[in-house]
């Protein structure tokens, strides 16, 4: 297995064809399926889902009924998600947390590990209290991040060095014209006391983590840490 792109503040993901081989490469899975069906607790609500890539999830909540807004920092992953059916019914804003409207959705998704990306503390905070004033109090964030007691880095290539909590890897891309993008990537890996305690500062309660996509506990299942919380009303 090969060390995944961690999300779409990566700068391959800067490239149109690495962008356009995205979907290719990455299939609808169980992640997505989890996602869906916890956007369906709340039918027909105001979903923002962070780090939206080519869509492929963005359209779907999209076409279950939910008014959605997608938010991506790569113009060309964006550019890909338009190409989508159904992407017409889907507001895409290319930036980052910080064009979140203030309470605006009663959902938040982060998924395919873009938690992982910010790897400094301050911006992972600034980030989660972003996304708790775009919540209507009492919505509710939903994000998925490796789980560290898995080690899943040991069945990477590409890897460079492996710190405390920090995974370094390089991914390589080839390019039509037979070149080939390599870029360095670092990735955060978090404790689930870790990241409680950081929902927690930015005033976002704790509802579950589970370990995998079928709700198990932590330390079981997958190799995950999804975690839902929501905003606190007062």
């Amino acid at each position: 297995m090969t060390a995944p792109a961690s999300g779409p503040a990566r700068n391959e993901y800067d490239h149109p064809a690495v962008a356009a081989a995205y979907d290719a490469e990455n299939a609808w899975g169980r992640d997505d399926d989890f996602f869906l069906d916890f956007a369906a607790e709340t039918p027909r609500s105001r979903v923002l889902d962070l780090g939206c890539g080519t869509g492929r999830l963005t359209v779907a909540l999209a076409a279950a009924g939910h008014s959605v807004t997608g938010i991506d920092p790569a113009g060309p992953m964006l550019a890909a998600a338009r190409t989508k059916a159904g992407a017409e019914k889907v507001t895409w804003i290319e930036g980052t947390a910080a064009m979140a409207p203030t309470q605006s959705f009663d959902l938040v998704l982060m998924t395919s590990h873009v938690a992982q990306v910010f790897v400094d503390d301050a911006e992972w905070l600034d980030t989660l209290r972003r996304l708790a004033a775009a919540l209507v109090p009492g919505g509710r964030l939903a994000f998925d991040s490796r789980d560290p007691a898995a080690r899943a880095w040991e069945g990477w290539t590409g890897v460079t060095s492996v710190d405390e909590d920090t995974v370094s890897f390089t991914s390589t891309n080839e390019l039509p014209d037979g070149s080939i993008l390599a870029v360095d990537s670092i990735l955060r890996f978090r404790t689930e006391p870790e990241l409680r305690a950081s929902l927690e500062s930015a005033g976002l309660a704790v509802e579950a983590a589970y370990g995998g996509w079928n709700r198990e506990p932590v330390g079981a299942g997958d190799g995950e840490l999804i975690v839902v919380a929501t905003r606190r009303t007062a």
